[in-house]
């Protein structure tokens, strides 16, 4: 049975199988094979070419009967069950009555599945016919039922069949409705979505029973009745009554995905009730107890966009607790989540400048993190925050000053090192930045060698000496190293060197000098324009010329030390050429100070990081403005006068509504933005006019479902039979459903939709037949369709991230599609502009970089999919003499599709005629 189930599902007929399992299955006693027989006589053809039931058929009707009436309930459920499946009368009319006695069976198991059947018998086409009484039947049984999955079968009988009689029976049983069953509450629930749907002006009856069901102990049902809630209103009383609903849901539930999702709606009645969710932004705090990153790090999404001068304390101090939480080391993703945590107080400070200083000093303690990423994001806070809040500056510095040998980081101590040097603006401030930074090198030089030294034993010398090997410092006479410096020598202990050796380091010694000493020679030019910039300020504050030369000479001999470390042979790799430039040019301004170049390293770059935040700013501002919804009021739509409404029996909710109602029609809130030029663009031919079939399809992507309704018009002035739409995909597309067909009569139109489920962003195709047959001819006709293309743009768009974020990703991403530029434009920002809107791309290079001409122009691009993915692209243009445009456009994302129909979208437009 297990074989000839499986062979007929793939396709095949056997018809002469048929008689040999009635023989010797059908009398079997043994349930499961019962079960296959069943699952048999319903996957086989029941009827001939002509519609007509087979004569053999009417064998099994017989069987059926006396399995409606077996002693055994197992045989009896499955048989109606098998029952609710079978569309043919002719087998179906003799079997009634013995469904219908099974409806007072004494097993639960049977009456249900009686319902059910009688459920499918009622819907067929002369099911009316079949069973005139069945809703009047099966309302009487639904006052005497007891079992809970049998009143939900009926009721959801008489809700799809006689609704009439369903919305009877729920209003006649209103208080009783919280004790029924969770699965007849559910459709409940439906019966009352539905209802209001069709008819708005009801729904104030039915909130009473909503309300009622938000205190049952199911959470499936609690949930469904906040989403029917808000589905059915808006007033203030219903939206705190679901978020707090949601807020419990949240706490409770111990799966991610629910949370996740709770999340979703969350977010949902964020951007349309604020006001009102901004009141459980503590509530939704608490989410932040679960371990999980991605259920963290959408709570502190919400609530980044909830926080107000009201609450900003509270969320501050919250976010404290979890940073010291974060310090036990208990979890292995601690770090990640303190860089979360990090950013977000970035977020409220910036929001609420007078928060940082309860902050800014907790989170300096985390400069020497072990999670470079956590302690950039602190680093990068504080640089902001020195900036944005003067009152800040000298308990900022000063607690930098005293935590700088903490830092382990090259990237954190580059940016710590530059705020040390514009924010260090008194004498004290000045000096002891110098200082801190003479220590965190250690002593001078980095490396010894002797005049004699051979070459060959350098190496093995670095790698076996581990002890310091310090100069003596007297005041007797003056030593010339073999490197051309000067140091002075004791007598009493004169000092030879056999080879040269690195001067190693230990514990004890700074951050600075073990960074330098791995070949490290960025940060090293970040160290020599540091105590220059000191220097040059020192020169401002300090009144003293001798005190000024004794630093400037000290910081000459620092930077010259560092100069002949990077030429030196004793690291595996000598110094780059841009910071030997950077650090030459230290050199030249100490020994010849020029007032021009003194204003640009003291003033200019200063004011440049000024203008960075001013435009980080603006952009925040324009992507709160974008997120907004715009909506317009037409000025002849109706008013409702509120107070001129008769109350009676009208609740305190219905009464809110109403007002919510009238704010959202003046506001425009009920008005449609969907342009119906735009759904006309939307529509594809696929056949031509002189085809027997005419047909168009108009496309609708939304998500994960592309949802075609096809639109098919018998031209001729015959009869279609059979007529099929055969559809077929390419790309990451799957159809949902198996096409079925349809009769069409001469010149008449049929509407067909179809569904297909998207797994990924990439270009798919969409191609099939229309198939149909005619009275007069025998063979298949057969109309070839036009392919459908679905457009990468429908499922990518615009989104922002940082730069180190998106540097990140770049290193990360393994796929990389490059283009080359072949375009007729000749200006580089029109281009750059024509590429942003053919690619529904947002640019995340500032116009502030992308002002001036040059003749050369890059920018970075970004986008992200319906399906999380992120597509970068990088764009590197320049003009040549001729006028044209050359370079490249290179695109790279973490799976090949998008990089791949990204790339091909961009090579079709990028001519701009496109």
């Amino acid at each position: 049975m297990k074989k000839a189930n499986m062979l007929v599902l793939n396709g095949e007929t056997i018809p002469q199988l048929f008689i040999t399992i009635i023989r010797y299955v059908l009398p079997s006693e043994d349930h499961t094979v019962q079960k296959l027989l069943l699952l048999y006589l319903e996957n086989i053809e029941k009827t001939d070419s002509k519609g007509k039931i087979l004569p053999e058929m009417i064998l099994i009707c017989q069987n059926l009967r006396n399995n409606l009436q077996h002693p055994n309930e197992y045989i009896r459920g499955v048989t109606l069950r098998f029952l609710c499946r079978i569309c043919e009368t002719e087998i179906i009319e003799p079997l009634i009555p013995s469904v219908l006695a099974n409806l007072e069976h004494r097993n639960p198991y049977v009456r249900r599945n009686a319902i059910l059947a009688v459920n499918a018998i009622y819907k067929l086409p002369q099911g009316d016919n079949l069973l005139v009484d069945a809703p009047e039947m099966i309302e009487k049984m639904l006052t005497t039922e007891a079992d809970q999955s049998a009143k939900r079968n009926a009721f959801l009988m008489l809700y799809t069949c006689a609704q009439d009689r369903a919305i009877n029976y729920l209003l006649t049983h209103v208080d009783k409705v919280s004790d029924w069953g969770e699965s007849l509450q559910m459709v409940v629930l439906d019966l009352i979505r539905k209802v209001c749907r069709t008819n708005q002006g009801k729904k104030g009856k039915y909130i009473t029973i909503i309300t009622s069901l938000l205190t049952v102990p199911s959470a499936a049902v609690v949930f469904e009745c906040a989403g029917t809630l808000v589905s059915l209103s808006s007033a203030p009383t219903a939206i705190k009554s679901v978020s707090n609903t949601y807020c419990q849901l949240l706490l409770t539930q111990s799966d991610n995905n629910v949370k996740l999702i709770i999340l979703d709606r969350l977010d949902e009645l964020k951007s349309s009730h604020r006001d009102i969710i901004v009141d459980m932004i503590m509530d939704v705090l608490r989410a932040l107890s679960s371990p999980n990153h991605d259920i963290r790090r959408k709570t502190l999404d919400i609530v980044l966009d909830l926080i107000t001068p009201r609450n900003i304390n509270e969320v501050v101090l919250t976010l404290k607790k979890e940073v010291v939480k974060t310090q036990s080391g208990e979890l292995e993703k601690d770090g990640e989540y303190r860089q979360m945590l990090i950013q977000a107080i970035h977020s409220c400070a910036v929001k609420f400048p007078e928060v940082a200083g309860t902050v800014v000093h907790m989170l300096m303690d985390f400069l020497g993190d072990s999670n470079v990423a956590s302690a950039m994001d602190v680093i990068v806070f504080v640089r902001e925050i020195i900036e944005t809040n003067p009152k800040l500056r000298v308990s900022i510095v000063t607690r930098l000053i005293d935590t700088f040998y903490q830092i382990r980081s090259a990237r954190v101590c580059s940016c710590a090192l530059w705020i040390i040097s514009e924010y260090c603006l008194s004498l004290s401030e000045v000096e002891s930045g110098i200082t801190v930074i003479k220590q965190c090198l250690g002593d001078l030089p980095f490396y010894s060698a002797s005049e004699d030294g051979d070459n060959n034993n350098t190496n093995e010398s670095v790698k076996r000496s581990p002890q310091v090997n310090a100069i003596t410092v007297s005041s007797k006479r003056p030593a010339i190293l073999a490197d051309g410096t000067y140091a002075t020598q004791s007598a009493a202990s004169e000092t030879t060197f056999s080879a040269p050796t690195l001067v190693q380091t230990t514990l004890n010694s700074g951050n600075l000098r073990s960074l330098l000493l791995t070949g490290d020679f960025f940060l090293g030019a970040v160290v020599a324009c540091t105590l220059t910039r000191l220097v040059l300020r020192l020169t401002e504050v300090q009144t003293s010329k001798v005190e000024v030369n004794k630093s400037a000479t000290q910081v000459l001999l620092i930077i010259v030390s560092m100069l002949q470390l990077g030429q030196s042979s004793f690291l595996p790799h000598p110094i780059d050429n841009d910071s030997y430039d950077r650090i030459v040019v230290c050199l030249r301004l100490l020994c010849n100070p020029d007032e021009q170049i003194k204003k640009i390293w003291l003033q200019s770059c200063r004011e440049s990081f000024v203008q960075m935040l001013v435009e980080k700013q603006q952009q925040e501002t324009e992507e709160i403005k974008a997120k907004s919804q715009v909506l317009h009021a037409q000025p002849d739509d109706l008013i409702d006068f509120y107070h001129l409404k008769s109350r009676k029996g009208m609740s305190q909710l219905e009464l809110e509504d109403e007002v919510q109602d009238d704010l959202k029609r003046a506001t425009g809130e009920f008005v449609n933005e969907g342009d119906s030029a735009n759904r006309l663009n939307r529509i594809l031919q696929l056949t031509g006019f002189s085809d027997p079939v005419y047909a168009e399809a108009y496309v609708t992507v939304h998500h994960y479902d592309i949802i075609l309704d096809v639109t098919i018009i018998n031209r001729t002035k015959a009869t279609l039979q059979n007529l099929c739409l055969e559809l077929a995909t390419m790309g990451d597309l799957k159809l949902v459903e198996r096409p079925q067909n349809y009769t069409l009569a001469p010149e008449s139109s049929k509407q067909i939709r179809a569904n297909i489920k998207v797994s990924s962003t990439e270009t798919g195709v969409i191609f099939g037949n229309i198939v149909y047959e005619t009275s007069n001819v025998l063979e298949r006709n057969v109309v070839v369709l036009n392919d459908i293309h679905i457009d990468i743009m429908d499922y990518i768009s615009p989104a922002v991230c940082s730069d180190a974020a998106y540097r990140s990703m770049w290193a990360e991403f393994e796929w990389e599609n490059k283009v080359a530029v072949n375009t007729v434009i000749q200006d580089e920002k029109e281009f750059l502009d024509h590429i942003i809107k053919s690619t529904n791309m947002k640019c995340l290079t500032p116009p502030s970089a992308l002002e001036g001409y040059c003749g050369f122009l890059a920018a970075n691009l970004y986008a992200k999919s319906v399906f999380g993915e992120d597509a970068l692209v990088n764009l590197s243009v320049e003009k040549q003499a001729d006028g044209k445009l050359s370079g490249y456009i290179r695109i790279r994302s973490k799976t090949q599709g998008i990089a791949l129909s990204l790339g091909d979208k961009i090579t079709l437009k990028q001519k701009g005629g496109a």
